[in-house]
């Protein structure tokens, strides 16, 4: 079976130590029914199982990976960083159609190779200003990291139209 993209970002969770559905929710930004349908095709697909366990207040219920899920998690980062790697090499090679056209065709793993930690923030953002896009064409807002520079380079300097010389700084007369 070949996971969603959003399947994979689960995976990454539950993998990295959320064990309830609240926190799977907070983690990928997946929420309510959507996760849900997610988890019970990934239950039965055999990636996830849930395992009860005797707490103070109740039973206690955690979802883990399966040993099936943990090979598919690491199968997919693993194909997730060699499409990294390859849309690095375009962009070093200067060919912007080319890497345009490539991210236009993976652009749903995207946001798993970002959650997943695969893509350096700072290149892909460099990327994008390479072919003059903002990150938000490729990564959904709510999956961009806070800090990352969302905007294209526009290549203002922040003057203000200024002459050179004349960008505000202090202009200090000693009395020669």
């Amino acid at each position: 079976m070949e996971p969603e993209p959003k399947d994979v970002i689960i995976l990454s969770a539950i993998s990295r130590g959320a064990k309830k559905f609240d926190k799977i929710e907070k983690m990928t930004k997946i929420f309510g029914q959507e996760l849900n349908d997610m988890m019970e095709r990934l239950e039965k697909n055999g990636f996830i199982t849930v395992i009860e366990k005797k707490g103070f207040f109740g039973p206690k219920k955690d979802i883990v990976l399966t040993e099936k899920g943990q090979r598919e998690l690491e199968e997919r980062k693993f194909e997730l960083q060699k499409n990294w790697n390859q849309m690095v090499t375009m962009w070093k090679s200067g060919d912007k159609q080319k890497l345009q056209q490539y991210m236009d065709n993976n652009k749903s793993f995207l946001p798993t190779m970002m959650f997943l930690g695969i893509m350096d923030i700072i290149m892909f953002s460099t990327m994008l200003s390479f072919m003059g896009m903002a990150m938000s064409s490729y990564i959904p807002e709510s999956q961009i990291p806070a800090g990352a520079d969302t905007a294209t380079d526009t290549g203002d300097t922040g003057d203000a139209g200024s002459d050179v010389g004349d960008g505000g700084g202090f202009d200090i007369d000693i009395g020669f």
